[in-house]
């Protein structure tokens, strides 16, 4: 599922270099008019074009004070490092929950090209339950098991 911003799109500021990851989404209830996983996507990529987040919320209709309050939720971890990647700052390790959140509900990645957001893809990630399995498997091994 693919999603593109329809709003005029101001020139950037600076130029992104580099992709987002994907990322999981808050896990919020649903509510049209709240945090959806694609406003979620949506914000992350227009914060990585203008390195804002006021701007970057307010382009999909919501708080700077929101966002923050967002990203402080419990089960923001994913939002937050695709926050952080955004505005330039180092990914950070990906742990044994974020990979069964990941096999569970699947990621929301921001598309960008030429250092400009383009839209937000919602993607299945099966690969994560087999990660996750590789991960228990080595531990099981360093104990002796198996």
């Amino acid at each position: 599922m693919t999603h593109s911003p329809n709003q005029p799109q101001p020139q950037p500021r600076r130029r992104f270099r580099g992709g987002i990851p994907a990322f999981l989404p808050v896990p919020l209830r649903k509510r049209g008019d709240g945090w959806t996983a694609i406003r979620q996507g949506e914000f992350i990529g227009f914060l990585a074009e203008t390195g804002s987040v006021a701007q970057a919320a307010r382009m999909v209709g919501m708080s700077r004070n929101g966002a923050y309050k967002l990203r402080a939720r419990p089960g923001a971890e994913g939002f937050a490092a695709a926050w952080d990647v955004a505005l330039g700052m180092p990914k950070r390790k990906v742990t044994p929950d974020d990979l069964l959140r990941l096999a569970h509900e699947g990621t929301v990645q921001p598309l960008m090209r030429a250092g400009r957001y383009r839209g937000t893809v919602r993607k299945p990630r099966a690969s994560a339950l087999l990660q996750l399995l590789d991960r228990l498997d080595r531990a099981a091994l360093r104990r002796g098991g198996l």
